[in-house]
C-alpha cells in the first residue's frame, strides 16, 4: 500500500497514477473522504474519552444531586463514546479496505500505455539465420517429443490442459538449469531458499496478488490456502511483523519452488506445448533493500538476469514494461525477452519489479535507521522460470538432425553432454 501522508499531500500524483495504469481514478477520492472520515472520528472520540475520564473522576467526589447530575451526564456520554468508537472503526475498516484497492504509484519514468506500449531498452545476441543454415527450425514441442524430453499428452490425460511431464533429458534439462540459476544466485550472494507452496491469505494479500491477479490464483477453500504463483509471495512474508536492523541490509533470497497459475485470462493463448502452463517450477531473485537503494537493486537485479540469459546463449531484448501492464505492486518493471524462433518473435522468459514500499507497509516489514523505525523497499526478479527457458533452449540450440546444442554453463550439470540426442523410436 502507499502511503497515507502522500495521499494528503500530493493526490494529483497519485490520481496521475491510477490513470496511467487504467485504474479508477475515483478510488483516490474516496480514500481521501475515508481517510478524512477516519481521522475526524479518531479524534472525536479521544475528546469524548477525555471528557468521560475527567467524568470520571468527579462522580466519586460528589453527592446528591450534583451526583445525580453527574452520573446522568456519564450515561449519556457513554453512549456517546460507543457512537464514535464504531464510526472511528468503520472509517478505518473502509480506509484500509481503499487503501488496498490501490496500486503503487508508478514510477515517472515508466513509460504509459498498455502490453504494447513498451519501450525498448537494449538488445542482445544474434538471432539464427535457419534458412541460410539449410533447414527450417522444429518448434519446441517437436523437439521435446524427438529427444524424448516433453509429453503433453499424458499431461493432459493426468490433469488437463496446459499440464506436461518431462522426461528423460528433459528432466534432467530442468534440474541443470535449477542447478546452474542457484549457483549464479550463490555466487552473487544471495542466500538460497526452498520456499512453501501454500501459504496464509495475509501472505498473498500482502504481496499484492488477491487484487487485480487474483483471477489466476488457486484457493484451497478447506484450508483458506493460496498455491503461489511465485516464490515471491513466501520470500515477500518471510520477515512478515519484523523489524530489522539497517546493517542487516541488503537481505538476498534466491528462492526454489513450484508456481501454479490458473491462466484465466490466457482463453486460447499459447495452447501448444509448455510455454503457458498451470504449474511450473522457478527460481527467484528477492531483495530486502532501503527504499534509497531500490532503484540501484532494480539495475542490479536487471544485470544478474541479463548474465543469466547470455550464460545461456540466448538472443534477448530487454524493454521497460508500460504503465497499464505493470502488477499491482510495481512501480516500474523490466523484462527481459527471448527470441522464439518458430514464433517469429521475442517472449518473456524473465522480468523483475521494484515494489518500493508497497508490499512491506502491507507486510508490516520495517528497518531500524538509527532511532527512526520505517518501511522498506521489496524487490523481485527471475532469474529462471524453467519452461519457458527449455522453450528458448530448445528452439534457439536446435540442429538440423533434431538434436539440440547444450550452453556450456549447462554442461558440468548434465554429465558433460555437449549435445542433447534425438532418442530411438
Amino acid at each position: 500500500m502507499i502511503d497515507l501522508r502522500l495521499l494528503r499531500e500530493d493526490p494529483d500524483r497519485v490520481r496521475a497514477s491510477q490513470r496511467a495504469r487504467g485504474e479508477d481514478v475515483a478510488l483516490v477520492d474516496a480514500l481521501l473522504s475515508a481517510d478524512e472520515r477516519r481521522r475526524s472520528s479518531g479524534v472525536r472520540f479521544d475528546e469524548l474519552r477525555a471528557e468521560q475520564k475527567a467524568l470520571g473522576k468527579l462522580i466519586p467526589k460528589a453527592s446528591g444531586d450534583e451526583k445525580a447530575e453527574l452520573l446522568k451526564r456519564a450515561s449519556g456520554l457513554a453512549a456517546d463514546v460507543k457512537t464514535a468508537d464504531a464510526e472511528r472503526d468503520a472509517a478505518d475498516a473502509e480506509t484500509q479496505e481503499l487503501l488496498l484497492r490501490l496500486g503503487n504509484l508508478i514510477h515517472p519514468d515508466v513509460p504509459v500505455g498498455g502490453e504494447e506500449d513498451f519501450v525498448t531498452l537494449e538488445t542482445h545476441g544474434t538471432i539464427r539465420d535457419f534458412a541460410a543454415e539449410g533447414f527450417e527450425p522444429k518448434d519446441h514441442l517437436e523437439l521435446g517429443q524427438i529427444l524424448g524430453a516433453i509429453d503433453v499428452e499424458r499431461g493432459a490425460k493426468v490433469s488437463g490442459s496446459r499440464f506436461y511431464f518431462l522426461t528423460g533429458v528433459g528432466a534432467l534439462l530442468e534440474l541443470a538449469l535449477v542447478n546452474a540459476a542457484i549457483a549464479q544466485a550463490t555466487a552473487a550472494g544471495f542466500t538460497p531458499m526452498l520456499t512453501p507452496a501454500l501459504v496464509r491469505p495475509q501472505s498473498m494479500a500482502g504481496t499484492g496478488f488477491l487484487g487485480q491477479a487474483a483471477q489466476d490464483v488457486y484457493h484451497l477453500d478447506k484450508d483458506d490456502l493460496y498455491l503461489v504463483g511465485t516464490s515471491e509471495v513466501p520470500l515477500a512474508a518471510y520477515h512478515m511483523d519484523e523489524i530489522i536492523d539497517a546493517d542487516r541490509l541488503p537481505l538476498r533470497y534466491a528462492g526454489f519452488s513450484p508456481c501454479f497459475r490458473r491462466e484465466a485470462g490466457s482463453h486460447g493463448k499459447d495452447t501448444k506445448g509448455i510455454f503457458r502452463v498451470h504449474q511450473f517450477d522457478k527460481v527467484e531473485m528477492f531483495s530486502y533493500v532501503t527504499p534509497e537503494e531500490s532503484q540501484e537493486e532494480h539495475r542490479r537485479l536487471l544485470e544478474w538476469e541479463k548474465q543469466w540469459l547470455t550464460s545461456l546463449e540466448l538472443p534477448f531484448r530487454v524493454i521497460d514494461v508500460a504503465s497499464g501492464d505493470l502488477g499491482a505492486s510495481a512501480s516500474r518493471k523490466f523484462d527481459c525477452e527471448a527470441w522464439v524462433p518458430t514464433q517469429d518473435k521475442y517472449r518473456e522468459l524473465t522480468s523483475t519489479s521494484d515494489c518500493t514500499e508497497f508490499q512491506s507497509r502491507r507486510l508490516q516489514i520495517r528497518f531500524r535507521d538509527g532511532k527512526a523505525v520505517r518501511p522498506l523497499a521489496t524487490l523481485n526478479g527471475t532469474l529462471c522460470a524453467v519452461p519457458r527457458t527449455i522453450v528458448a533452449i530448445l528452439e534457439n540450440h536446435q540442429q538440423a538432425d533434431g538434436s539440440v546444442r547444450v550452453p556450456e554453463v549447462l554442461r558440468p550439470y548434465l554429465g558433460g553432454r555437449k549435445v542433447l540426442e534425438p532418442v530411438a523410436k
